[in-house]
């Protein structure tokens, strides 16, 4: 059975008329004949909305009980068994009540479309996850409910409501979205307009990443390989060279002429790898730069430079591709084309930018390569020749009347190519030379003169000695391309092994340090840094220098000391004690350096946000403070005067019953200011580590009666064993954590529930049990109930400035002990407070 079809409203806010949408395309299918029916739709006792149901098939809903009320949900065995052509279901980020037969709507969806039912739905941009905190950041609403991306960027058709905020604003004033009573609230929070064109600017971006997607589809289906210029896509080339960043910048004030255009930067890396060239400490800066632009770096393998570079633009749809006048010579220019102009040939519809710089044809400066073959391979090979010639001649002439010209040119080739495998390319042209003058005296006719009678020898002299270039080059380039790629197969063996031992939690800094001196064998490698701006004569200066990291034996105070210096940026500068080191282990020393840099920059990071964390904590406890005691202090102290003002006025006259319950309500509020002061003082003790702890054994049957007379009564079901152990801790404390733990149960019962304190004793620990039938707390929520200031779920928030919990919990391990949630069986929350056990003879 063919999956069905899924189509989306997607709009910006609530009110811009997904749902109308929604309801009027249902409209037009029907009248087209398609069998539509509505499964779930909410019209928010919109009229106009709720017209458009009139000559509609509307399902029932199913109806689900939870903690004995009743909620409607989509009925999702209805529609299968209706089986219309087409349905419609709004909300789709809605979460179903706990008992339906699925815990998302979405995922009701996905079980229709599964049937090959078509479905029409709504969703709004704050609903998706992957904007879900952008909106949160905008608006200061968090959204609970959220749908994930893959399920709307699946469906067939996403269409965008529109709507401007002004006009949305408008409807609201109307009374169109809310009732009147919500429109003022409404209107000066969430739908804002600043908050309103934010959310319109998402919505409009998504979709257009969704096209973009839909776009890229349609042309790798279809086999289009061409450039639609759809949108702006600027692709710079970089090489890794000193003019990358003049590059970058010529290709941002492109992009910035564009509104909305993307600035790709890519490298392309021979598919050998040993060509080198690219400089990894410059492609890590310039990939540094385009990421602080908004841009993205790209890196690819190619043998041919142009044509990757051109696969690549076409794949990601780019309009234009910047590149950088070659830094070639003239001479070079002439002999060859470059990567520019040949690039600008293939380009075909690709707008090609050829920028100038400094560099531009003053050479390319390569690093001298090394010999393909090892000192002692290339001296055997010349000892070779010196012993192996005289005995390959003499051999030769004595069967000269058996062999011929042809035949001794052969042997002497065979010679070439066996010292060129032992010696390499310059032992091989010494022997072809050799032999060349060795076949000509000793072989040639006229004998023992260095001339040719015949143009047939000579012709077959030349040949053997352009042969014997010719091996022996190829046979040293085959050695050095092998020497070169065992080198880079090390290296890429050693990166590997640096990147996983600081992916498995190794301190980076130290790390990378001490694995560049075991690798290379130095005797101390040290990460300096240039606090103060740079002089002619600080560079070998100790006092301009400062010794991040060192590991190994004497540092360097500065990089004159060292044997070796690599520039790491940003002022830093990697000193190498120890021995010189070549050239060619340049790269892998860059790239050390670079990750140097990269890992004390993260350090420092984490250091300033260790740093931070108190300040910021401290700073949000001060605002919720602030927040939550400018009212529910000035509630108590508001009661309490005007108790006493009222007993205190000599204009009326009251009856005892009237005094004594206006003393009840000044003791009362003077009471509750009392526990709150408290609450609040013994919160800054425990932050500051000062609060006193009075530990000491102690009966929980003893401690529970003067709890629950704290309390002044409630629904409490006590249920402990009189054998139970004694338990260490501070009874004044312990009372004040029972009391808050069972007032917060008690204040979110239902009415009729009771609260049921039990306990039992494991181990060496005594867990005092608290359950409630009250609402519960989301597995996500749980460590937020203990922050301070939190009313997570309360239904009033008038007693307390939500020090409870977070006062037991801190309290409960100020004693040795633990506070944690767990759910209740059949619903609610139950708090356990484990404490430890007395043992007898120990001091408390």
């Amino acid at each position: 059975m063919a999956r069905g079809q899924l189509r989306i409203y997607l709009g910006a806010a609530p009110g811009v008329g997904k749902t109308y949408a929604m309801l009027s395309e249902a409209r037009r299918r029907r009248d087209r004949g398609t069998d539509v029916v509505v499964g779930y739709v909410e019209t928010h006792g919109r009229a106009r909305t709720a017209a458009l149901l009139d000559g509609l098939e509307v399902l029932p809903r199913a109806t689900v009980t939870h903690r004995g009320a009743e909620f409607t949900e989509l009925d999702v065995p209805a529609v299968l068994r209706r089986a219309p052509e087409v349905v419609l279901v709004d909300e789709l980020a809605h979460t179903n009540v706990p008992g339906s037969r699925h815990d998302k709507r979405w995922r009701d969806v996905e079980e229709i479309l599964d049937a090959g039912i078509d479905v029409i739905t709504t969703v709004n941009v704050q609903h998706l996850e992957s904007v879900n905190d952008v909106v949160e950041n905008i608006t200061g609403v968090p959204q609970r409910e959220t749908v994930p991306d893959e399920v709307v960027r699946g469906a067939g058709q996403v269409e965008l409501v529109d709507m401007a905020p002004e006009a949305l604003r408008r409807r609201m004033a109307h009374g169109n979205v809310y009732t009147p009573e919500k429109v003022d609230a409404a209107l000066s929070n969430y739908f804002r307009v600043g908050n309103l064109t934010a959310l319109r600017e998402l919505a409009l971006l998504w979709l257009a990443g969704k096209v973009d997607e839909q776009l890229d589809r349609y042309r790798a289906d279809h086999g289009i390989g061409g450039t639609w210029e759809a949108r702006e896509r600027i692709v710079v080339a970089l090489t890794g060279g000193p003019e990358g960043e003049t590059l970058l910048r010529r290709a941002t004030r492109i992009a910035a002429r564009s509104k909305g255009a993307d600035l790709l930067a890519v490298h392309v890396a021979r598919g050998d790898a040993l060509s080198g060239g690219a400089r990894p400490r410059e492609l890590a800066r310039q990939r540094e730069i385009v990421e602080g632009l908004g841009g993205t770096f790209h890196h690819v393998v190619g043998d041919d430079v142009p044509r990757a570079l051109l696969e690549f633009a076409r794949a990601v749809n780019a309009t234009q591709l910047v590149l950088g006048i070659s830094r070639r010579g003239r001479l070079a220019q002439l002999l060859r084309p470059g990567i520019g102009a040949t690039t600008t040939a293939l380009s075909g519809t690709i707008d090609v930018h050829m920028v100038t710089h400094d560099q531009a044809r003053q050479g390319i400066h390569r690093t001298v390569r090394d010999q393909g073959l090892s000192a002692r391979r290339r001296a055997a090979g010349f000892l070779a020749a010196a012993g192996g010639l005289p005995l390959l001649t003499f051999g030769l002439a004595e069967a000269r009347p058996a062999l011929s010209l042809p035949s001794d040119i052969l042997f002497f080739l065979a010679a070439v190519v066996a010292i060129a495998l032992v010696g390499g390319m310059w032992p091989a042209l010494f022997t072809a030379v050799a032999g060349f003058l060795l076949l000509n005296w000793y072989f040639t006719p006229p004998l023992h003169r260095f001339t040719v009678a015949e143009q047939e020898n000579l012709i077959a002299l030349a040949v053997f000695v352009l042969v014997g270039v010719g091996v022996s080059m190829v046979v040293d380039h085959a050695a050095r391309r092998s020497r070169e790629a065992a080198k880079l197969g090390s290296e890429a063996g050693l990166l590997s092994t640096l990147a996983g031992n600081v992916l498995r939690g190794e301190r980076a800094l130290d790390t990378l340090l001490g694995r560049m001196r075991e690798t290379f064998g130095l005797t101390s490698v040290t990460l300096l840094e240039r606090p103060v701006p740079a002089t002619p004569d600080s560079h070998g200066d100790p006092a301009d220098w400062r010794i991040v990291a060192t590991v190994g034996g004497r540092p360097c105070t500065s990089p004159g000391e060292g044997d070796t210096e690599i520039p790491a940026g940003d002022g830093l500068t990697l000193a190498i004690r120890g021995r010189p080191l070549p050239a060619g282990d340049r790269r892998v020393l860059e790239a050390f350096a670079v990750q140097a840099a990269g890992a004390l920059r993260q350090q420092r990071l984490e250091a300033e946000a260790e740093r931070a964390r108190p300040l910021e904590e401290a700073d949000r406890m001060r605002t919720a403070l602030l927040n939550a005691v400018s009212h529910d202090l000035r509630t108590p102290l508001a009661s309490a005067k005007a108790a006493v003002d009222s007993l205190g006025t000599g204009s009326v006259e009251w009856t005892p019953e009237e005094r004594a319950e206006l003393l009840d309500t000044a003791v009362q509020s003077l009471d509750r200011l009392d526990r709150l002061v408290a609450n609040l003082l013994d919160m800054s003790r425990l932050q500051a580590g000062v609060l006193g702890i009075a530990a000491q054994p102690i009966a929980l049957d003893e401690i529970m009666p003067r709890a629950l007379d704290d309390l002044g009564g409630g629904d409490v079901t006590v249920r402990l064993d009189p054998l139970l152990p004694e338990v260490t801790a501070d009874p004044a404390l312990l009372e004040r954590v029972l009391v808050n733990l069972i007032a917060n149960a008690l204040r979110h019962s239902p009415p009729g529930e009771h609260v049921l304190i039990t306990a039992g004793a494991i181990k060496d620990r005594v867990e005092l049990r608290i359950a409630d039938r009250g609402p519960g707390v989301l597995p996500a929520d749980r460590e937020r109930i203990f922050l301070p200031f939190q009313r997570l779920g309360d239904r009033d928030n008038h007693t307390g400035v939500g020090l409870g919990l977070a006062l037991a919990r801190g309290l409960t391990e100020a004693m040795g002990g633990e506070l944690v949630p767990e759910d209740t069986p059949g619903g609610g929350l139950t708090m356990i407070v484990a404490l430890p056990v007395h043992k007898r003879g120990e001091a408390p």
